[in-house]
Formats: structure tokens, C-alpha cells, sequence
């Protein structure tokens, strides 16, 4: 998931870059309204991080411009802690959530786990594709109660394609999601990054398809698929020499 952090003050922000980053999320930074009002009128997040007191726009007047495009995006507003009035009207303007400096990193966390969650459609947190699942909390997957190690970016590409069941998703579509501003990202290493994923996940008829020359999308699961699967495994080579 693409995150817009909007925060003037630098030492804060490298924190909290340094620890999304970590858990997963693809971090793009900058430091006053003018920035945060520019990026959201020409690119695409699954949140914004929002000061209120940025320099050259208001945070406030930030949040106005976007509601005012009609976009939905998910919003976690930050304010100082005597800030009522400002975190009042944060949420009139259309903020989905507040939080008070200081705060604890692993709170802001969760928080920004609950609103992507909310702005991929809510539900339930776990996400079910035949014998695959996904925890969107624990940000973890499994294939038959069994967890799959994946990278961060496996990750991601993973839930991106379950957002999408049977829907085509473009390799630019990705790399906006997958990925931060300057960061070097060419069409072959997402075709390594789907390859990889699609080792890992492609059990019990779980399929990643590849449409050339437009993008990748996880077929919807069938129990017809999952019958084919089983019966590759039973033509494996071991079972056809135990037969002789």
C-alpha cells in the first residue's frame, strides 16, 4: 500500500517513514500543503498521513481541496495535543481518524492498518482465495494453514491482486502502488516479483494469469481448478514410478 506522509517536522517523519517502511508500506514524503495539495491532484495513495500545521497550506485547507475533488481517500489527521478545535474540524472537513502528538508508533500503526482496510471496502481481515488466505493485520499468508514466506513486496503485490480478484491489473498500476517517488522500478522487476509470488501461492489451483502487454490478474477460484491441481500432484513423477 502507497502512503502520502504530509509533516513538516523532519525528525518525526523519518521515524515514522523508517517504521512503515518496515512493515511493509511504500512511504512518499513531503513537508508543506503545497506538496501534499500537488501530489494528491496528479497521483494515487491508498492513505494520507496529514499534519495540520504544515507551512504554505494549512493541513486543514489541504483536506478541504481533496474532499473537494470527491475523493474518498482514507485520511489519519495529526494535530498537537491541545489541538480540539483543529482535530474538530479535521473531522467535519472529512478526516477518517486523528491522533495527538506524541503517540506511540505501534498505535499509529494499527490505525493506518484499520483505515487501508477501510479504503480497500472493510470486511472482514481475513481474505479467503480457495486455499489461500491473507491476514491483513498480521499482514501475513497462508495456503493451507501452512505461512508462506514472503517479502515485503511479495506482500504487497499479493494483496493488490486480491483486491482484484479476476480484474486485470496493469504493470503501471504496480508500480504507482508498489512503489515510492525516485524509486528505480522497471517493468522486468515486477515480472520477477510476480514470477516469485507465483511459485510461492500457485498450489491447489490458485493462478496468477499474464495478459501480454497489459498486466497480470489472479483468476477467481473454481473447484475445478482445485480438482486439476490435485490431479497433477497425483501424476507426479514419484506416484507414476510407485505405480510400475
Amino acid at each position: 500500500m502507497r502512503i502520502l506522509l504530509a509533516e513538516d517536522d523532519s525528525v518525526l517523519a523519518d521515524g515514522l517513514t523508517r517504521s512503515l517502511r518496515q512493515s511493509g508500506y511504500a512511504i512518499d514524503y513531503v513537508k508543506t500543503g503545497q506538496e501534499a495539495d500537488t501530489a494528491l491532484s496528479t497521483q494515487e495513495f491508498d492513505l494520507l498521513i496529514l499534519d495540520l500545521g504544515l507551512p504554505k497550506m494549512s493541513g486543514l485547507e489541504v483536506l478541504r481541496r481533496l474532499r473537494a475533488r470527491a475523493s474518498l481517500l482514507p485520511v489519519l489527521i495529526l494535530t498537537a495535543a491541545d489541538s480540539i478545535e483543529q482535530r474538530v474540524n479535521g473531522l467535519d472537513l472529512g478526516a477518517d481518524d486523528y491522533m495527538a502528538k506524541p503517540f506511540a508508533l505501534s498505535e499509529l500503526e494499527a490505525r493506518v492498518r484499520a483505515l487501508t482496510r477501510r479504503g480497500a471496502g472493510g470486511g472482514a481481515t481475513i481474505i479467503k482465495h480457495g486455499p489461500l488466505s491473507y491476514d491483513q493485520v498480521g499482514r501475513s499468508a497462508y495456503i493451507n494453514d501452512q505461512m508462506l514466506d514472503l517479502s515485503a513486496r511479495e506482500l504487497g503485490l499479493l494483496e493488490i491482486l486480491l483486491g482484484r480478484t479476476g480484474r486485470l491489473v496493469s504493470k503501471e498500476q504496480l508500480v504507482d502502488h508498489l512503489c515510492e517517488w525516485g524509486e528505480e522500478v522497471s517493468n522486468n522487476a515486477i515480472e520477477v516479483y510476480v514470477h516469485r509470488l507465483r511459485k510461492k501461492i500457485e498450489v491447489g489451483g490458485v493462478r496468477i494469469a499474464t495478459v501480454r502487454g497489459l498486466g497480470y490478474c489472479l483468476e477467481k477460484y473454481s473447484e475445478a481448478a482445485r480438482l486439476n491441481a490435485e490431479a497433477g500432484e497425483s501424476a507426479s513423477p514419484a506416484s507414476g514410478s510407485a505405480s510400475k
